[in-house]
């Protein structure tokens, strides 16, 4: 890959906590000590944790990125193993970013990582999408080839979305690339990345609580979520493969399906209920 997939600057949508880092000239970000700590922290505490949980797609895919385990990564590392891969490459980007600016993205093969990583006191947790998640989680997954081939249709797809569509393709992508499971030979998989990059949603993901469903678009499409609570529902594709032909549908058939059966009822409280719960 070229440096210019590292040199993609943009801007953020107000909302972020985090400032982002910007690239150099030469496309590199100086991340101080206490940053690539927590980089250190995470990945070693994560790497043996997904174990026996991951997807195999995921395990290739950390033997082809060979992460660095004692400071963050620079943009330029990840790309080149990406871009031999499946011609994608990383790009620099805040913590928020508009739709339209992340289909655009994907639509041409990049993939957008937030430039800053979580302070120790979010380790756990964090909402907004830091370094490791975007790295960890998905850059490791955009080197199978189906997956990548989602993921750039998915971007596609976007560009052509009115606001309603918007909605129901930010659900295909929260119950996929942020939190799919497989149905494997060996057992239930994880390829998705909100789950892979996070110590508590790992051991719950494939744990008796959370009600696992056969993928279906259409119920996908009804299924609303949150952001901020373990998932209730996920949903089973047999095999990665699987996430290729997702792509080819007919999205919008199915989104006016949905539509006209209108949403599940939700498997969680609202927002405000869970606070003073």
């Amino acid at each position: 890959m070229g440096s210019n997939a590292n040199n993609i600057v943009i801007e953020a949508v107000p909302g972020s906590k985090y400032t982002a880092k910007t690239p150099d000239a030469n496309g590199l970000i100086n991340y101080t000590v206490e940053e690539d700590s927590v980089w250190r922290d995470l990945i070693q505490r994560q790497q043996p944790a997904v174990k026996g949980v991951a997807c195999q797609e995921f395990v290739h895919g950390m033997e082809l990125l060979n992460l660095p385990q004692d400071r963050i990564p620079q943009l330029a590392e990840v790309s080149e193993p990406l871009g031999h891969a499946t011609g994608w490459g990383a790009a620099a980007v805040p913590a928020l970013i508009p739709f339209t600016t992340f289909c655009n993205l994907l639509a041409n093969k990049r993939f957008p990582c937030a430039t800053f990583i979580r302070t120790r006191e979010e380790l756990n947790y964090l909402e907004e999408p830091d370094i490791f998640h975007e790295v960890f989680g998905h850059c490791t997954m955009l080197t199978n080839p189906s997956f990548a081939a989602f993921t750039e249709t998915y971007g596609k797809l976007g560009l052509e979305a009115g606001d309603t569509e918007r909605t129901f393709l930010e659900r295909l992508y929260w119950f996929t690339v942020e939190f799919g499971l497989l149905q494997t030979p060996e057992g239930i998989r994880v390829y998705g990345g909100g789950i892979l990059s996070s110590i508590g949603e790992t051991q719950y993901a494939c744990s008796s609580e959370p009600d696992l469903r056969p993928f279906d678009l259409v119920d996908v499409f009804r299924t609303p979520y949150r952001i901020d609570i373990m998932q209730p529902i996920y949903y089973v594709l047999e095999n990665i493969e699987d996430l290729f032909k997702v792509a080819h549908m007919d999205l919008f058939s199915a989104m006016k399906k949905a539509e006209e059966l209108g949403m599940f009822e939700p498997a969680f409280p609202p927002k405000e209920d869970a606070k003073s719960a």
